[in-house]
């Protein structure tokens, strides 16, 4: 057992953590799937990820054999779970995480699928949907009676609009989730390899995805990893491939959402970007900035080489280029150079931005979930744009980047105690913004829950 801890903090306000995960019991889980979904999809999911394998000889679980370090692909995640007992049965047992969640100092938690990632990405139609559909159900099962103090989110596939919402319907409708977590990278294969971002340039269209969302009340949640694409694929270091893999994710569909205007058609929709920390927010909000400025709107008529006063041109050419400059007409081609322009000029076209304020418009509707651990909250707050982002707190218990499940508030606190962050602004990141999240898209998310007072009137404010 862990040796003893001081009590969490004393806080004048609720913690409400953005992102907890439950670890699925896999034999208990096939079953389910079995019932809900049949023999083909219950026989070939599991098997599907070495992440999810075991060495440990066990016919409950898919056995992995030999070395599957291979030159070319990518090591899956390996003792991907909490190392000490006690914490390890809370995340497969949520009614044993109820009776701790005093102690470690959560008032209520949002808890996500870890097989669900597999699930949602699988690319056979049949053990994709069928296998979200299985976990579902064991989820809404296992958390059943225990709503005032965590929600389990549904994990919702996206290769197709038509499946995300026939689950949409039936994980809110039917088994009554009020989160949801949907897959925002989507391997496709035709008409040659290439990712799917679904909100710009997709094979299909997902308004009525964010539509249904919107109706349903119910955030879009993504935490799709980016592990095995481009540069991030070590055949023999999962910690290489870890590394930035959630943020690499939540910018490549934060991007589509913004240029494929999915953020402006969609204002009541908000976004949570879970566990890829704040600091790439920031930088993508400059870099909107910077190339609205240059390239934004109007602006990129500075750019056009009709522009360029031929005379001029000419003369320069005449008087600098020297020898090698100095073949007759070259200076008139060279003019025409990078002239090469797509039929659509200007990128932000769909945006909504019409001036670069309009940025922190788009991103009042996005959160971005932070670990507990992680010292660059503060530049959220405090960074060159004076843009004030939303980090929410994720604790991410159940996983193996928490090493004691006590500590969570505790290492979220020294960005206070160390003067990082504001009393207030730690207010903001671990109790308002994740009411926000969820109570701005459900005004009844929080009721009956130990925060619902404090989410009533925060939320009657604005």
């Amino acid at each position: 057992m862990p040796t003893a801890e001081p009590a969490a903090p004393r806080l004048a306000h609720p913690v409400v953590d953005a992102d907890g995960h439950i670890v699925e019991a896999l034999p208990v889980l096939t079953d389910v799937i079995r019932k809900v979904a049949g023999d083909h999809a219950a026989d070939h999911f599991l098997g599907s990820s070495a992440t999810y394998a075991s060495r440990s000889g066990t016919d409950r679980l898919t056995a992995l054999t030999g070395d599957q370090r291979r030159l070319g692909a990518w090591i899956a995640p390996w003792w991907s779970l909490p190392g000490d007992t006690l914490d390890r049965a809370t995340a497969f047992l949520p009614g044993l995480l109820y009776d701790r969640m005093d102690a470690i100092g959560l008032d209520f938690t949002v808890l996500y699928p870890s097989v669900g990632l597999v699930a949602a990405g699988h690319p056979d139609a049949g053990i994709r949907t069928g296998a979200c559909r299985g976990i579902n159900t064991y989820l809404a099962d296992l958390t059943a009676g225990l709503g005032d103090r965590m929600t389990a989110a549904a994990v919702i596939p996206t290769h197709t609009p038509d499946e995300a919402l026939a689950e949409l319907d039936h994980a809110v409708g039917t088994l009554g989730f009020k989160a949801v977590l949907l897959n925002n990278v989507v391997a496709r294969t035709e008409p040659q390899p290439w990712y799917d971002v679904l909100a710009l340039d997709s094979l299909h269209d997902y308004d009525p995805v964010w539509q249904r969302c919107t109706d349903l009340g119910v955030a879009v949640a993504v935490h799709a990893p980016t592990m095995g694409i481009g540069l991030r694929g070590s055949s023999t270091r999962y910690a290489y491939n870890h590394i930035g893999t959630f943020a690499a994710g939540g910018e490549a569909f934060a991007k589509a959402l913004v240029f494929g205007g999915v953020a402006h058609r969609f204002p009541r929709l908000n976004f949570a970007f879970l566990e890829g920390g704040a600091t790439w927010g920031v930088q993508l909000a400059a870099d909107l900035a910077g190339h609205f400025d240059k390239r934004g709107g109007p602006n990129i008529a500075g750019l056009d080489p009709a522009r360029i006063d031929p005379d001029l041109w000419a003369d320069l050419f005449a008087r600098h280029g020297g020898p090698s400059l100095a073949e007759p007409g070259l200076a008139a081609a060279l003019r025409g150079q990078a002239d090469n322009p797509p039929p659509e000029l200007d990128d932000f076209r769909d945006s909504g931005i019409r001036e670069a304020a309009d940025i922190a418009r788009l991103f009042d509707g996005f959160y971005f979930g932070c670990e507990a651990d992680d010292p660059l909250v503060a530049w959220a707050y405090d960074n060159p744009l004076g843009v004030t982002l939303k980090p929410v707190l994720g604790s991410d218990i159940g996983h193996w980047d928490v090493t004691d499940m006590r500590h969570v508030v505790h290492e979220a606190y020294e960005l206070v105690e160390r003067g990082h962050l504001t009393a207030d602004r730690f207010r903001a990141f671990t109790c308002d913004d994740p009411i926000r999240l969820h109570g701005r898209m459900n005004p009844e998310f929080f009721v009956g829950t130990p925060v619902a007072e404090y989410a009533a009137g925060l939320l009657a404010d604005g």
